[in-house]
């Protein structure tokens, strides 16, 4: 429940800072007619949207399961993480379009200095609230949470890039009033889209991949394996481990062999053990083992990740092959 509070709180934090930017950011850019601050009030927009969904869906995805859902609602953090780049994606193609009719009629910018130094306070306070965003999605491992931190960095990095635009508009006019820069506002416009939409294309892929029920990285199901394998001897071996994640928790199932005539007590109390190591280095989990007997006859899929030695598996096999005649 704490992680919950604190999902909720720093969603919150997120919708009150992209609300102070947009009013900044519309007001300045109407005022001195410059394109890339009105394109990164845009972001912002998207961004305030993006924070929004993320705060729905970290107070709908903490919800316990249900009769209904009685995987979770984790997948909610997911789906928010999808509709979150296509708007990324939506508002990208509305920045580039305006941007290239600016380009091909440049406008003088007035007070460029007022642009630049809304650019600056916006990259200080999206610094400090992603950072926030980063901690706790990376502490509550939150898809939705760490969606929205990587919107407001890339706004960092696109305010950063307008700023230096309008500064070079600034310095170029009081340096050269001769030379007209302005058609580094459209420019700078254009690269804040391709960034947005690379972040988009990004984002897209993280929260279509849990969707899908893709499998936990490779470096997590290794783990999960010498997890596994540390109970020999305890544990003959395993096969059909299948794993998923859906939002923060991580669904993790496999068959484990035993000896056939291990107690049922004793099968179970290895399973405890086997759940409880796995849920400290991956504590939102679901973790289901299937026990089965172990009489030497492998098949492939057993053989790939059998634990006993060849001998040990030949006498276990002419034992139970025996006792079977």
């Amino acid at each position: 429940m704490e992680n919950v509070n604190e999902k909720i709180s720093v969603a919150r934090l997120s919708i009150l800072s992209n609300t102070s930017l947009i009013i900044m950011k519309v007001i300045i850019g109407i005022l001195i007619g410059a394109v890339s601050i009105i394109s990164e009030a845009i972001h912002s927009g998207v961004d305030l949207i993006a924070s929004v969904i993320a705060y729905i869906s970290v107070t709908k995805s903490g919800k316990p399961a249900d009769r209904d859902h009685p995987f979770g609602h984790g997948k909610i953090e997911n789906i928010s993480g999808a509709v979150e780049a296509l708007l990324i994606f939506l508002a990208a193609g509305w920045i580039i379009y305006e941007a290239i009719k600016r380009l091909m009629n440049p406008q003088p910018l007035e007070a460029a200095s007022w642009g630049v130094g809304v650019m600056l306070i916006s990259c200080i306070i999206n610094i400090l609230v992603s950072e926030r965003l980063f901690a706790i999605g990376n502490k509550t491992d939150s898809m939705a949470l760490k969606a929205d931190a990587w919107h407001l960095r890339t706004d960092v990095y696109t305010s950063a890039g307008v700023m230096a635009g309008l500064f070079l508009i600034w310095i170029g006019g009081r340096i050269m009033p001769e030379v007209s820069l302005n058609w580094i506002d459209p420019i700078a416009a254009i690269a804040v889209a391709l960034l947005i939409i690379h972040a988009a294309w990004v984002l897209t892929i993280q929260s279509a991949r849990d969707l899908l029920d893709h499998t936990l990285p490779p470096a997590e199901r290794t783990l999960i394996r010498e997890l596994i394998t540390s109970m020999h001897p305890d544990v003959n071996g395993y096969h059909k481990l299948k794993t998923r994640k859906a939002g923060n928790v991580r669904f993790i199932e496999f068959h484990m062999l035993v000896d056939p005539q291990m107690s049922v007590e004793k099968s179970h109390s290895i399973t405890d053990d086997i759940t409880r190591m796995i849920y400290d280095r991956f504590p939102y989990s679901n973790v289901t083992i299937h026990v089965e007997p172990c009489d030497g006859r492998c098949d492939d899929e057993c053989t790939d990740n059998c634990l006993l030695s060849i001998e040990n598996r030949t006498r276990l096999f002419k034992k139970f092959s025996s006792s079977r005649h």
